[in-house]
């Protein structure tokens, strides 16, 4: 199979500023620090560089294995419908199964998992757009 790195890349690159967003003061930064328990201060005392650095990792592993699930011939709107069936349907539903045991609220469920179903959408959609 022929990777196209560069879609690879952008894809990775569109989920690490969609998470930007999505857990920063312009969204749910606030909501999701009350629900997961952890202060501004906490967050702040964090290892940024790791935390950015592993997770643009991660987000370069799953835009890797979504392309390859993809393969070659794949639109922008396939990759999009496939993308969002992917945060959806397996990571939301994973996670779901976990917040069921764990007793985690439904509102850390809505953020955590509408976050990688927004994901999963845009990194299809950038996919089948290479």
């Amino acid at each position: 199979m022929i990777i196209n790195y560069l879609a690879v890349l952008v894809a990775a690159l569109s989920a690490f500023l969609i998470g930007g967003i999505w857990y920063s003061p312009i969204l749910f930064s606030k909501a999701w620090q009350k629900e997961v328990g952890l202060s501004d201060e906490k967050v702040a005392s964090g290892n940024m560089v790791k935390t950015f650095g592993l997770t643009f990792i991660l987000a370069l592993i799953a835009a890797l294995v979504l392309h390859i699930f993809f393969g070659p011939e794949i639109d922008i709107a396939t990759g999009a419908l496939y993308g969002f069936a992917a945060g959806a349907a397996w990571v939301g539903t994973s996670f779901g199964t976990s917040y069921l045991f764990e007793q985690r609220s439904f509102k850390l469920f809505a953020i955590n998992a509408g976050y990688h179903t927004v994901q999963f959408t845009v990194m299809g959609a950038v996919l089948g757009a290479f």
